[in-house]
C-alpha cells in the first residue's frame, strides 16, 4: 500500500526541450525554464504557441522530440507513464468527471488505484469536498449530471488533489464557466493553494488570468519560443520585447492592480446588526456620525444596509428591511476585479466576505484607487 501522507512540492524543469510533429516547424522550440517548488507557473501566449503541448510533456501525454523534462532532477522519461500520471494532478477545462460514478467515487479514483485503505479514502474525499466548498453530506452521493458547471469544476480540482500530488497541471481549468463563477473559482483555487503549496503549471490564453494566478509567467510566441519568463510584476514593469509589450497590453498600469489583492489592504469595519436584534440596542451602538448599519444573518452573512432612520422605530430587525447593493468581494479578489465590480454596481464600497460568506469588512473605491498613485518602485 502507498502511504496517504502528503509529499512535499516538487520543482519542475525543462532543459532544451523541443517538440516537432513531422517535418514542420517545432511546436515547442528549445525551451529551458525551472518552476520552483510550491509556485504557480502560468504558460500564456497566442494560439499555436505550444503552451498545452509544453504542459502535457510533464506527465508524458506528449513526449518531447529532444531535451529533458525533470521533476526534482529526475527525468520523467525514465518513469513508467502510468505511475508518473498517478503522481501528478491534472485538471482540464471540460472537467472529465465519470458520469456513472458519484462525486465521492470520482474524487476517490486515484487513491483507490493506489490501494489506499478505505477509511483513508473516505476521510480524504470529505476533506477535499470541504476544501473546495462543497458540503460532503450534500454532494458526496450525487452524480455529476446533478451539478452546475462551477460545481463540477470544483469536483475536478478535488479529484486532481486527491492523492496529494506534488505537481498539479491545469489546462484552462476555468475557461468554460461564466465570468462571475470564473472569478470565484480562481479565488477559491488561490485560497486552496495557500494551504497546499503545490507546484502548479497552469495554461491560459488570458493574460489577465495569468497575472492574477501566477507567481511566474512564461510568455510563449507562435512556434513555442519562450519570450519572457519572470514574475508578473517584472513583466508588467519591463517587457522583454515589443511582442511581450503588445501581448500584455497598453493598460499595463491598470493591470498592476491585479498584482495586489483585497486582502492586502486594511479593511474598514462597518457597524453590524443581526436579524432579530432590537433596534434600540443597535441605536445605542451607532456612533454620532454613523449613517448606515450592515444587516447580517446569524452566520454574519450580509443581507444589506439599514439607514439611521430605519432604526428609529422599536422592535426587532427584519431581513426584509435591508437595502442590498454592495458588491460582495473576497480577500483573494484582485484590486482590479474589485474595482471593476464596484464600478459595475455603481457603489463606493464593497463588502468583503470569507469562504463561508461571512463579513470580514468593507473596502472603498478610494482605497483601491489610492494604490495606483503609489510608486511601484
Amino acid at each position: 500500500m502507498i502511504s496517504a501522507a502528503a509529499p512535499t512540492a516538487s520543482a519542475v524543469s525543462f532543459e532544451h526541450v523541443e517538440k516537432r510533429y513531422g517535418a514542420g516547424p517545432p511546436a515547442v522550440r528549445d525551451l529551458s525554464l525551472t518552476v520552483p517548488a510550491g509556485e504557480i507557473c502560468v504558460l500564456v501566449g497566442p494560439s499555436g504557441c505550444g503552451k498545452t503541448t509544453t504542459m502535457r510533456m510533464v506527465n508524458r501525454l506528449v513526449e518531447p522530440t529532444s531535451g529533458r523534462v525533470l521533476i526534482d532532477d529526475q527525468d520523467v522519461a525514465g518513469l513508467p507513464a502510468v505511475e508518473l500520471r498517478r503522481r501528478i494532478g491534472y485538471v482540464i477545462q471540460q472537467v472529465g468527471l465519470f458520469p456513472h460514478l458519484t462525486i465521492g467515487q470520482n474524487v476517490a479514483v486515484v487513491p483507490n488505484l493506489l490501494r489506499w485503505a478505505k477509511a483513508d479514502v473516505a476521510e480524504r474525499v470529505d476533506e477535499l469536498l470541504l476544501l473546495v466548498g462543497l458540503d460532503p453530506e450534500t454532494y458526496r452521493d450525487r452524480y455529476p449530471a446533478a451539478l452546475s458547471g462551477g460545481e463540477r469544476q470544483r469536483v475536478g480540482v478535488a479529484r486532481a488533489l486527491a492523492a496529494r500530488p506534488s505537481v498539479l497541471l491545469m489546462d484552462e481549468p476555468f475557461g468554460a464557466v461564466d465570468p462571475i463563477r470564473r472569478e470565484r473559482l480562481q479565488n477559491e483555487f488561490l485560497r486552496i493553494q495557500d494551504e497546499l503549496g503545490a507546484t502548479v503549471i497552469f495554461v491560459t490564453h488570458d493574460v489577465d488570468e495569468a497575472i492574477k494566478m501566477a507567481d511566474r509567467i512564461a510568455i510563449l510566441d507562435v512556434g513555442g519560443a519562450l519570450t519572457q519568463y519572470d514574475t508578473p510584476n517584472a513583466i508588467l514593469s519591463a517587457p522583454a520585447s515589443p511582442f511581450v509589450e503588445q501581448f500584455v497590453g497598453a493598460d499595463r498600469g491598470l493591470k498592476r492592480l491585479s498584482l495586489s489583492r483585497v486582502g492586502d489592504l486594511p479593511l474598514d469595519q462597518p457597524l453590524l446588526a443581526r436579524v432579530g436584534e432590537q433596534r434600540a440596542a443597535v441605536r445605542a451602538r451607532l456612533p454620532d456620525d454613523g449613517a448606515f448599519v450592515l444587516l447580517t444573518d446569524g452566520q454574519r452573512r450580509p443581507l444589506g444596509w439599514l439607514s439611521r432612520e430605519a432604526l428609529n422605530a422599536d422592535g426587532p430587525l427584519s431581513d426584509t428591511e435591508a437595502v442590498p447593493g454592495s458588491a460582495l468581494l473576497q480577500p483573494e479578489s484582485t484590486l482590479r476585479d474589485a474595482l471593476s465590480a464596484l464600478l459595475a454596481a455603481d457603489v463606493q464600497s464593497g463588502v468583503v466576505v470569507d469562504a463561508h460568506d461571512a463579513v470580514l469588512g468593507t473596502i472603498s473605491v478610494d482605497a483601491i484607487s489610492a494604490t495606483l498613485r503609489v510608486d511601484p518602485a
